[in-house]
């Protein structure tokens, strides 16, 4: 709900209040974002920043109003030139190099539900039951520019988002060189910032740092949201538990060059900005043109970051994500990618679609190397015709093979890139994004096509929409595995070249949304090189992502639990992989692989017609617990209890549902101890009034983890590494542990369960729990009607 009492405009979600009022200058001063206020306590003066003597060495706003100092004042939005020397949301280049602005309120409107603005970016959505809007105008006090600030509050989620825009009323153009998203100024700066960075295959770890006086900057410079650092941030009161304590989140719906900016002041404030990067951005805007900026999202919990997460994962889940796959459970694939890489025939797919098959699985994809001559990475990018070497009855016959099994299937493209080796760069050398006369940078042997021009996405539009009707998909995994360089386009409607990176993305953003409404059945997957482009704009349009190219167990407890932080479960692509893994060479037991991938969106990613009896069966009986509780896994409401992010050896991951009568939790270890001590499962969200039943998901243990000790009990020697142990292996397997409570609710939220004992090295029988390094568990909790 918004309102509007006296100067006061008051913004209340079901558990929040965000404040803010018209100063006596026609500014907007940041009063209270925090717990829900009743509309009885809100006190303007009690709030406000007082002003009745001057501060030293400041510059005031003006004669008139000389103890105004705009530099200690929380703001709405902020502007160059008028006293305030932190960092601003708006700068715009006018006259002879000009900057100073100062934006004054002129109206405001209130509109229940959310209009939509049709200016080409994606953004949230809402009906005027869930949401309600306040647009307020402010006009430069000297120049014809309008800046109209867009609140929307939706009540359900505990979320805001902001907008601004800029309309240039003027006769001639102004250059654009920072337009914030969002401004949030805080009067308190005890406050940790939270980021979550990294790199291909260790992406959005998360990373905690105390304000201190100054700068600190969180940013895409690559072309793309990008793995360094992703847009979703956090401000966590310092002392805070995962579940307690004061917690604001941020995040951007928007998938190129972003800057989230905190800057800790003199007088103590915190100013946190996101929006477009203005390192990278510069834009002429015509006389009488507007330009809009990405939405932001906001969010306030008084319960932790889990409190702020899940109320990002209700958001995106209900305003983000659109079209059939809404809440729609969604199939658990097979890839072939990690079980062949390029190296394939059509027999060998159709062989390993068929033991997919078996095992319960329901979508095949075809990963990369289907077309042209694409037998390694440096070739054939922009020719989407299929390779008659590999796959000689063509891909329709392919699919109608997997259908036939009763499987969907799936085709992997990278339509945003180009290879020099293929007949697209022989027609069209100038497609290409490069500087004309300079030698290009390349990345993974391939380089950009220049999406902002037309005629370009009218070719992969036309040629991928052949390719998908012909094949006849019901999944689509869109790649993109490099970054930008070289920036150079031929496309005139560009005024200079600080506009590339913006306009890239509105590009995008159109082929996206017209192969998107041609296909508005198929599963869209987002993919950049795994989860380099994890972000909410690409969401928009494809309701899953891949979260990273590493599948590793121990690297993915914390991939999987930072991305977490900023995005629901249902959004996170998660497959189990081989053993030693591909990125870490790691070792680990494939029940543990599962267990951490079931906590996200499922697949499999390896060669499923090499595994033995026994490594069958386990997928096979994986499949099904996954199938029995895929609702609670993708769209429960999940919480992160011990992180992976700290000293604790232990993981600890819970996800429920709504009513709390079933609980699936993860208990996971990093690496195992000797004579270790007792481990304890509390899950404080349980229902203090309910009784539960609790008891570990059975896996089997593989004979290989005990080695030689398992001498002790043969009749017959058993060397390690020989084909006698691995015959045994792939015949037998131990069960897990036998372990089972009832126990109440409220000892489970306060006390907890002691679990059984570990082996350490002592002894084993029934009830000893086997993790060994990197192992885990999967604990289910009922309600007892």
């Amino acid at each position: 709900m918004i309102t509007k009492k006296d100067q006061c405009f008051s913004l209340s979600t079901k558990n929040t209040t965000y404040l803010f009022s018209i100063t006596e200058t026609g500014h907007l001063e940041h009063l209270y974002y925090g717990k829900k206020l009743g509309l009885q306590s809100i006190d303007i003066d009690a709030l406000s920043e007082k002003r009745s003597i001057p501060i030293g060495n400041g510059t005031a706003y003006n004669t008139e109003h000389p103890n105004l100092f705009m530099g200690n004042i929380c703001l709405e939005y902020s502007t160059m030139g008028k006293g305030d020397y932190r960092e601003s949301s708006v700068d715009i280049e006018y006259g002879r190099g000009m900057h100073t602005l100062d934006f004054v309120v002129k109206n405001f409107r209130i509109l229940q539900g959310k209009p939509r603005t049709f200016g080409g970016l994606p953004e949230s959505y809402g009906d005027k039951n869930l949401c309600s809007t306040l647009e307020i105008t402010l006009k430069d006090t000297c120049l014809p520019i309008r800046l109209v600030l867009t609140y929307t509050a939706f009540e359900d989620s505990d979320v805001i988002t902001r907008r601004t825009t800029l309309f240039n009323d003027s006769d001639k153009p102004i250059t654009i060189r920072n337009l914030a998203s969002m401004q949030l100024d805080l009067d308190e700066n005890d406050w940790n910032f939270v980021t979550f960075d990294g790199t291909w295959a260790r992406e959005r770890y998360m990373h905690e740092r105390a304000l201190q006086p100054g700068i600190l900057i969180n940013d895409s410079k690559t072309g793309i949201s990008s793995a360094d650092h992703n847009p979703c941030v956090f401000l966590t009161k310092q002392g805070n538990t995962p579940s307690t304590g004061e917690c604001i989140g941020c995040n951007l719906i928007y998938s190129g060059n972003h800057r989230e900016l905190v800057e800790t002041s003199p007088f103590g404030k915190v100013r946190l900005l996101t929006g477009i990067n203005p390192a990278t951005f510069s834009w002429e805007l015509p006389s009488q043109e507007r330009f809009q900026s990405p939405e932001a999202i906001l969010t306030y919990s008084s319960q932790g970051m889990n409190g702020a997460s899940n109320n990002f994962h209700y958001f995106i889940n209900n305003h983000i994500i659109r079209g059939p796959w809404k809440f729609r459970e969604r199939p658990i694939l097979i890839n072939n990618w990690e079980a062949t890489y390029f190296n394939f025939t059509e027999e060998k797919l159709i062989h390993l679609a068929k033991q997919s098959a078996e095992l319960g699985i329901e979508l095949f994809v075809l990963d990369d190397g289907w077309f042209g001559v694409r037998d390694d990475d440096t070739t054939s990018l922009g020719d989407w015709q299929v390779n008659p070497k590999k796959l000689p009855s063509g891909l329709a016959s392919l699919s109608l093979e997997i259908h036939r099994l009763g499987m969907m299937f799936g085709l992997w493209v990278e339509p945003e890139m180009i290879s020099i080796k293929s007949e697209l760069y022989k027609k069209h050398p100038d497609w290409m994004v490069a500087i004309p006369g300079r030698l290009p940078s390349v990345g993974r042997n391939q380089y950009l096509l220049d999406l902002t021009r037309t005629e370009i996405r009218e070719y992969l539009f036309k040629t991928l929409s052949e390719v998908w009707h012909l094949a006849d998909v019901n999944y689509i995994k869109w790649d993109m595995n490099r970054t930008f360089s070289d920036l150079y386009s031929a496309n005139s409607e560009m005024h200079n070249h600080g506009e590339f990176f913006h306009r890239y993305v509105m590009g995008l953003y159109d082929l996206l949304s017209r192969l998107t409404a041609a296909f508005p059945n198929v599963l869209f997957e987002s993919c950049a090189s795994g989860g380099n482009r994890f972000d909410l704009g690409m969401l928009c349009f494809m309701p899953q992502t891949w979260t990273s190219d590493n599948t590793d167990v121990l690297s993915r407890l914390f991939i999987q639990e930072g991305t977490s932080c900023g995005y629901p479960l249902s959004t996170m692509g998660a497959h189990v992989s081989n053993s030693p893994n591909h990125q870490t060479l790691r070792k680990t037991d494939l029940e543990s692989r599962f267990n951490v991938a079931s906590f996200g969106v499922l697949g499999y990613e390896l060669d499923i017609t090499k595994l033995s009896r026994q490594q069958k069966e386990a997928i096979k009986a994986q499949i099904s617990f996954y199938k029995a509780h895929r609702a609670i896994l993708q769209f429960g409401t999940f919480t992160r209890i011990k992180l992976a992010n700290s000293i604790s050896n232990q993981v600890v991951w819970a996800v429920h549902n709504a009513e709390k009568s079933e609980f699936l939790v993860l208990f996971a270890q990093k690496l195992n101890q000797s004579n270790p001590a007792s481990d304890k499962l509390r899950i404080e969200q349980a229902d203090s009034e309910a009784l539960y039943e609790v008891f570990p998901r059975q896996q089997k243990i593989d004979l290989k983890m005990f080695g030689d000790l398992i001498n002790r009990l043969s009749p017959i020697t058993i060397a390690e590494g020989s084909k006698t142990q691995e015959v045994i292996s792939n015949t037998i397997s131990l069960d897990s542990e036998i372990e089972h409570y009832r126990v109440t609710g409220e000892l489970l939220a306060n006390a907890g369960i002691k679990l059984n004992q570990q082996f350490g090295g002592t002894g084993h029988d029934a009830e000893t729990r086997v993790l060994g390094d990197f192992g885990s568990r999967i604990y289910i909790l009922k309600r007892i009607n």
